[in-house]
């Protein structure tokens, strides 16, 4: 059977045209600086962002750990959502191999941190107390529902940052997908950021890989850091190469993904026993759902028959769900998925 996978876009798979540039890449020894598709990478990505110099790394959570422990010595303290990926699904890496305290502020609806919840977290000057070093946001916000932070709010935390002498990272996994939404530049959205990461393996359909960018200063400590935390790759060319696609198109296609969303909201809405969450302006490719209080299923159970339907969905919660659209999933795949939850929660 030919599954729809909902599950995630961190499901998806190179293109054909992905498998050939990987096949044909020319390699070097990254570690040596020398492999010429990861530096046209590296060069390609630091310019779309509009920073001075950027770095490939195995993962997501690779790249957002490097940067903490850029911006952070041990001891030191960075104000983070309570929903955020950093906090909630890397595994305490901050902790456990940074010695940084995180300070969770909880996330609004909209998935923003209050401004004056910020500032009033921001540590004096005091021997009881932590170092205020940084502030993390995640944009688009996942577990809020994939929602985008608006170029406005990003620069009114920039603006807080600087003039309290900390530094700004955006776990941006799916920042292409907020620049989209938000009809801008990603190098507009993340221009207050002194620091970002982005992954080339969710939405944007490379197999593997993420991006961390900042100045060239930054970017030098990351490469040392990454070299020790296991991250340094040979001939990272042939994944590299599917990268340069990932940013060259499919960066510029994601707006489909959203729309399929759009149409996957409107579908399931219509289905009996599915409390589902609003879906605007802000969302993306995410739609996220409950199950009303008559259901009896289990959330293993409607899993389980979703698959003898030919879709792959995944839980978020005891009782709540989140499907995710991506290049692999088009308009047959979404009617499917809908008919087959009418089927099933029936």
């Amino acid at each position: 059977m030919e599954f729809v996978d909902l599950r995630s876009d961190t499901v998806t798979k190179p293109t054909p045209e992905m498998r050939e540039a990987m096949a044909e890449a020319e390699v070097g020894d990254d570690v040596y600086m020398d492999d010429p598709t990861v530096n046209a990478l590296q060069e390609k990505a630091a310019e779309m962002l509009g920073k001075e110099d950027s770095l490939f790394v195995p993962s997501g959570t690779m790249g957002n750990l490097l940067a903490l422990l850029v911006h952070c010595q041990r001891g030191d303290e960075v104000i983070v959502g309570d929903k955020s990926h950093i906090y909630v699904n890397e595994a305490g890496g901050m902790s456990a191999l940074g010695g940084i305290h995180p300070h969770p502020l909880k996330n609004q609806t909209d998935g923003t941190l209050a401004l004056d919840e910020i500032l009033a977290a921001i540590q004096s000057e005091d021997v009881h107390h932590t170092i205020t070093r940084l502030i993390c946001l995640e944009n688009t916000q996942n577990a809020c529902g994939g929602v985008v932070l608006s170029a406005d709010y990003m620069r009114a935390v920039g603006k807080i940052a600087r003039e309290n002498n900390l530094s700004l990272h955006v776990d941006g996994a799916r920042i292409f997908n907020a620049a989209t939404a938000l009809n801008i530049s990603v190098k507009d959205l993340v221009e207050p950021a002194d620091s970002v990461m982005f992954c080339l393996s969710k939405g944007l359909v490379s197999p593997v890989g993420s991006m961390l960018v900042g100045t060239k200063k930054f970017i030098n400590r990351a490469r040392h850091l990454r070299k020790m935390v296991g991250g340094g790759m040979r001939q990272a060319g042939v994944l590299a190469a599917a990268g340069l696609i990932s940013l060259e198109k499919m960066s510029t296609r994601l707006g489909q993904d959203h729309a399929r969303a759009k149409k996957l909201f409107e579908g399931l809405n219509q289905v009996q026993g599915l409390k589902l969450d609003a879906f605007g302006s802000s969302s993306t490719n995410m739609v996220f759902f409950n199950l009303a209080d008559e259901v009896k299923l289990s959330v293993d159970q409607i899993i389980e028959e979703m698959k003898k339907h030919g879709v792959l969905v995944d839980w978020a919660g005891p009782r709540r769900f989140r499907l995710v659209t991506h290049y692999w999933v088009d308009d047959a795949g979404v009617e499917k998925a809908i008919k087959a939850f009418a089927a099933v929660m029936k």
